[in-house]
This record gives C-alpha cells, structure tokens and sequence, in this order.
C-alpha cells in the first residue's frame, strides 16, 4: 500500500491546476484550502469533472465553482439540520406524552419492562435501552439543569425531562420497543403507517448524524429505502422496470418526504423556501455544469417546489 504523502498549499494548488481546473487567484484558493481541508473541499470535484474514469475537470471548471458547490451543501445541512431538530424535539413530545399518560410520570413506573414490547426477541433490546435511559439519569442527574432540578427538588426525572437528554437513535430504538398499542397512538398523530414511521426513524437519526456531524449531505444514499407515497405519484417521478420509483427513495429527496409527512405545512414551506433559495444561489455560481445535474445527484426533480404546495391528504398512502 502506498502511504499518502502530505502535500503543502503549493502542492495542492499544482495538483487542482494539473487536472484542469482554472485557479483564478492562487493565494485566495490557498487561503479556502487551509481553512476547509483540501481533502475535504475535493469531495466535491465529482460533478465537475469529465467522468470517473477520466478525473480529469470539464473544461473552464475554477476553483470558486467546487468552493459554491462546498458551500452549498454547508448551507442546505444547516437548513435540513434546523428542521431535523424541529422532528426530533416533536417526537421527543409526543413520545413522553403517550409513555407518560399511560405509564406515569416517574422512572420507577414508565421504565418498567412490562411498559414494553412481550416479543420474546426484543427482551434483551428492552432491557438494555431501559439501562441506558437509566444511565442518563444518574449521568444528567447532577450534570443537566432540568434534570439537576428534578432529582434535587422531587427525587424522580419525569419523561418529558428524560428525553431532552436522549440522542435521536435512542429515541428511535424506543419506538422500535413499545407496544404496538403505543405505536399506532403515535403514528395515529402523524398520519403515518407504523411499518413506515419505524423505517423513518433510522433514516431521520442517519441525516442527523450526516448534518451534525458536517460529511457530504447532497449526494448522500441511505441503505434504507422508503415506500412510494402519495407525493411520488403527484409529482410525477419515473419508475424503473421493476416499477419502483428512480428518485426518492434513499436519496435526500426521500428525507424531504419523509419531513413533508412529519412536520407541519407551514413549516414545509419555510424549508422548501430556504432550499430552494441556496439551489438559486448555486445555480448562479456554476458555470461548467447545469444545475440539473445537481439537482440528479439530490434525487430531486425538476419540479420537486411542488411537493411544498401539496396538502395533507386523508391518507400519505399511495
């Protein structure tokens, strides 16, 4: 295996120039390159060069369009990111009321195995995400002030206190666990089957994590797919041969599904507007390349503005 040498600014300039891209202002990019990382400002060459075979750029790509096109996808992270938060807060909400009416309000009630799934193949799932919620207890007991508040002034963290504390993926394992009762509650306020709602959730906590954590969100596949809803019949997305829809499915078009189906409709318009403001201002910074092209690597359609003018039908079932 050959080691990767360590390349200087002037090195990584040559490299870009030698590959055909035209660097306009060498001590501008020299200054991006140090601020960003060369190795992760060139994760975004791919579109802009001639194939993938040939790595060679298209003729008149710059420097500045592969820095719009890095800037872009920071831009549409923390807009996706924005709402992400929004759904998790939500389901964090709606979680701890449904659990808590039902169950109680404190942890030596609501964390009681029985509360959970009887599936003799969860057992060992249940009881370990009990332990872990346990664990946050005693960690945030003293650590986080909401919880800090409760164990010092009442001796018990309630639920709707507890999740603030719980990262999306254990929230998402405690849908997987609760009883299908409890699940068909929840998704009853959604709209939103319950074999659908427990795909969502990994899919949802998967972009979280791509978002918070800054990897490449515009072009990102999930290995999860989703179902065909409503929304891919009205806009109209082609299917393949095997009758299943080329575009949203486990591209970042699906996440917007997916945040169409769970946030509310004025909320879907602030971010559809916001998404489509940056996919704007990229268009207008590219030069080599057509926006579609982009737009392909998204998974989203031409028209995919539309999908923020549709109401919520009766059924997202198509």
């Amino acid at each position: 295996m050959i080691d990767k040498q360590f390349k200087n600014l002037e090195e990584q300039i040559e490299i870009l120039k030698y590959k055909g891209m035209t660097i306009n202002d060498e001590e501008y990019a020299k200054k991006i390159l140090l601020r960003e990382n060369y190795f992760f400002l060139s994760g975004y060459r791919y579109p802009l060069m001639k194939s993938m075979t040939d790595k060679h750029f298209l003729e008149g790509v710059t420097f500045e369009e592969m820095y719009s096109l890095f800037l872009f996808d920071r831009a549409i992270r923390n807009v996706f990111f924005k709402y992400l938060l929004v759904i998790e807060n939500n389901l964090k909400s709606i979680f701890s009321y449904q659990l808590s009416k039902k169950y109680g309000y404190k942890e030596k009630y609501y964390l009681r195995s029985k509360n959970f799934t009887n599936d003799r193949s969860k057992q060992r799932q249940v009881n370990d995400l009990i332990r872990k919620m346990k664990r946050q207890i005693r960690v945030n007991g003293s650590q986080h002030t909401a919880t800090a508040h409760y164990m010092s002034n009442y001796g018990y963290v309630p639920l709707w206190i507890l999740v603030k504390v719980l990262s999306f993926g254990i929230v998402g394992e405690l849908f997987s666990i609760m009883k299908y009762d409890d699940q068909v509650a929840i998704c009853k306020i959604y709209d939103i089957p319950v074999d659908e709602f427990s795909n969502y959730l990994p899919i949802l906590s998967n972009y979280r994590n791509t978002c918070a954590h800054e990897d490449i969100l515009y072009e990102n596949r999930t290995q999860k797919k989703i179902k065909g809803t409503i929304y891919h019949k009205l806009l109209n997305i082609e299917k393949n041969e095997d009758g299943e829809y080329v575009k949203g499915t486990n591209d970042l078009f699906s996440l917007l599904i997916i945040m169409k189906r769970m946030l509310t409709y004025d909320e879907f318009k602030d971010l559809s507007l916001e998404l489509d403001k940056r996919i704007e201002n990229l268009e207008y910074n590219l030069h080599s390349i057509k926006i579609e092209k982009i737009l392909d690597r998204m998974g989203f359609p031409s028209n995919y503005m539309q999908l923020a003018n549709i109401e919520r039908s009766d059924s997202d079932e198509e």
